[in-house]
């Protein structure tokens, strides 16, 4: 008996998604710490408060986006899963980054090469995964069917 798949493919997807919100959770839980005056998270993100909230909002709008295209249950290739995922992790780390290392948002000076890779690897990565599955979504939405 065949088993049936209700994910389409996308299993990464929803666990990828589940991974960024419960690093949203934590991140929301460090915010409170900050709050309260916690000593280790006060040395650990240098009064970058704005920083860390960006990061918190940012894994949470990645997982609902990832969520958006899960609900599409359109299969998606695993480059495109993948990328989404990552993309999703890469680009919201890149606020935790600077966050904790000040000298990666100091307007003056410029950001060490290695976090400008990081960062356009990024942007690559994230841009791929999300702007393929659109296309790919989009496509199956103008298929004419019998």
């Amino acid at each position: 008996m065949q088993q049936i798949d209700n994910h389409a493919g996308n299993i990464v997807l929803i666990r990828g998604a589940a991974l960024w919100m419960l690093m949203a959770l934590l991140l929301a839980w460090c915010m409170v710490g900050l709050n309260f005056g916690v000593a280790p998270l006060k040395a650990l993100f240098a009064g970058k408060f704005m920083r860390l909230l960006q990061a918190h909002i940012d894994f949470l709008l990645m997982s609902a986006l990832i969520l958006g295209y899960y609900a599409a249950k359109i299969p998606l290739p695993s480059s495109v899963r993948w990328a989404m995922v990552i993309g999703a992790f890469t680009n919201s780390s890149l606020f935790l980054l600077m966050a904790i290392f000040p000298i990666l948002d100091n307007p003056k000076l410029p950001p060490p090469p290695i976090f400008q890779w990081y960062l356009f690897a990024s942007l690559i990565t994230t841009s791929y995964g999300f702007g393929k599955g659109a296309v790919i979504i989009l496509k199956s939405t103008l298929k004419i069917q019998p």
